[in-house]
């Protein structure tokens, strides 16, 4: 089966660290762009953070600009999403989704291809 599998999630005080990875399963990362998206209780699921394929160029919501670093490792097929100085408002479920052709504004997928289930982040106050 072809999916996208996210981990890392959990419960964390304000102002501590989360490493979130997203790992393909059936299928080679490269050369997929990666995007993590977030869905708080009651919200629209929102993106976040994208890195592309070449050259790995990345792109950061506002929201997360600063406190975030996303990477990938083809060699593990993984992209990691690194969360530093978290906040209440950082909770909800992060899926990872995966893309080919990515928009070269902000290096994030035209479409997603794969989509994994989820991983819970919970930052407490």
């Amino acid at each position: 089966q072809l999916q996208l599998v996210e981990s890392g999630g959990g419960l964390v005080h304000a102002g501590g660290s989360l490493r979130l990875s997203c790992t393909t399963s059936g299928f080679t990362l490269d050369p997929y762009a990666i995007a993590w998206f977030r869905q708080a209780p009651g919200k629209e699921r929102e993106r976040v953070s994208c890195i592309s394929y070449e050259e790995g160029r990345t792109y950061y919501d506002d929201s997360v600009r600063g406190r975030f670093t996303i990477s990938r490792d083809n060699t593990k097929n993984t992209v990691y999403l690194h969360m530093n100085s978290l906040k209440p408002e950082d909770t909800g479920i992060y899926y990872c989704a995966a893309g080919g052709r990515v928009y070269t504004t902000t290096h994030c997928p035209v479409r997603y291809n794969y989509w994994g289930q989820g991983t819970q982040v919970t930052v407490s106050s």
